[in-house]
């Protein structure tokens, strides 16, 4: 601070101190037989039309695709895990829900996964992509299939629109792991 607004300090507490107290109405005595008076009533809050979001919920997401034309169903339970099949214009990927309770709720995360047309793409462009991008990763299967993933922790405060977010942000991931297929070394060589 400078010496100025050191010097300021007290003035404006000087100034504080000066002002005269406001003034309050007298006090009235209450009515004598006065009803005890009843709390404020909270007002309604609207309800989604879609009703409650639930993010943990395999179903919720599954809402959120068939909303956007995709066929969806539950393809598999493993343990905690739940298993999602998605048809779409866009794409066919899984998704995968972890961590889930004995009814299949309360999933902790999400998986996307989407096979790739084969491309002739080296292990080592297929790590440069990765390094380079901060929310897809692509991977090559144990068939030499090219899988692009995006994953995702789920929260209860999550809302409709975070889940939303989620799946452009999952839509980008096929698109950028597309370009990429498509050359590799025009893809690397633009890539941030």
């Amino acid at each position: 601070m400078t010496r100025t607004a050191l010097a300021l300090i007290p003035a404006a507490l000087f100034c504080l101190a000066a002002a005269p107290a406001p003034k309050t109405a007298p006090a009235k005595a209450p009515p004598a037989k006065a009803a005890p008076a009843k709390p404020a009533a909270r007002p309604a809050t609207p309800a989604s039309p879609a009703g409650p979001f639930d993010a943990q919920t395999p179903q919720a997401f599954m809402g959120l695709l068939d909303a956007a034309g995709a066929k969806v169903r539950t393809s598999r339970r493993d343990g905690d895990a739940v298993f999602v099949a998605v048809t779409s214009p866009v794409a066919d990927f899984s998704m995968q829900f972890a961590g889930c309770d004995a009814q299949g709720r309360a999933c902790k995360a999400v998986l996307l996964d989407s096979g790739l047309d084969r491309a002739a793409a080296t292990i080592a462009q297929y790590n440069a992509f990765n390094q380079t991008s901060v929310m897809c990763r692509i991977y090559q299967d144990k068939a030499g299939v090219p899988h692009v993933l995006y994953s995702a922790i789920l929260f209860r405060s999550m809302t409709r629109d975070d889940a939303t977010t989620h799946l452009q942000a999952w839509q980008g991931c096929l698109a950028d792991a597309r370009d990429f297929l498509k050359d590799p070394v025009a893809y690397l060589a633009n890539a941030a």
